[in-house]
């Protein structure tokens, strides 16, 4: 499983198949079928391994800080597998991981007071924003705000005449000035979303 990660990591679910985790292994292809039946299964296990990495709810704390930590760790683990993201949602086959991680998740919402529907809703919400912060990452041409400071210098600026895009222009001048770090996004809004729901509970 860890090798089957580890091209995925590399090269994207596209480019895994049993014949490559074969070879990587040092195996015969048809000898994986010992393990795993096809590569749904196979990737019904590799979902597994990222829910197992991202942390469930804590259950010593209040549900709004239970559920930023369950966001925050299932953002990361996506960071480590982008090519998960698409995939997390997608499994009619779930694993023990899989199912134990929702089943924490549903039961912080629930014990908090929100409604069977509500605590639906809150889900949804929370992992359609976590889920699309990681896509968007992932699809950056940057990784850190020191690169996306050289860029905005370099790259973007110059394409940005202030006669003719002076809110862009003003923007991306302001965002340099200040030392903008992207990565800040993530927490501004999560807080909004947790803020947002915080009064629908026992509604």
């Amino acid at each position: 499983m860890a090798e089957a990660i580890r091209l995925a990591d590399r090269e994207g679910v596209d480019g895994l198949s049993m014949r490559r985790l074969a070879g990587a292994l040092g195996a015969g292809a048809m000898s994986l079928y010992h393990y795993v039946a096809n590569k749904d299964e196979l990737l019904d296990a590799m979902i597994d391994v990222v829910f197992d990495e991202a942390d469930a709810p804590p259950l010593d704390t209040d549900w709004r800080s239970a559920m930023r930590a369950e966001a925050i760790s299932t953002q990361q683990a996506l960071a480590r597998h982008p090519w998960a993201i698409g995939l997390m949602e997608s499994r009619t086959s779930p694993g023990p991981a899989n199912l134990r991680h929702r089943e924490a998740v549903t039961a912080c919402l629930r014990r908090a007071g929100f409604s069977i529907l509500m605590a639906t809703h809150a889900n949804w919400l929370i992992n359609s924003y976590v889920y699309g912060y990681a896509l968007q990452a992932a699809s950056l041409p940057f990784d850190t705000a020191d690169e996306l400071a050289d860029m905005t210098q370099d790259v973007y600026m110059p394409q940005l005449p202030p006669a003719d895009f002076p809110y862009l222009n003003e923007s991306a001048a302001g965002l340099l000035a200040a030392g903008y770090d992207p990565a800040e996004e993530f927490l501004f809004g999560l807080d909004l979303i947790l803020d947002a729901l915080e009064p629908l509970r026992d509604a």
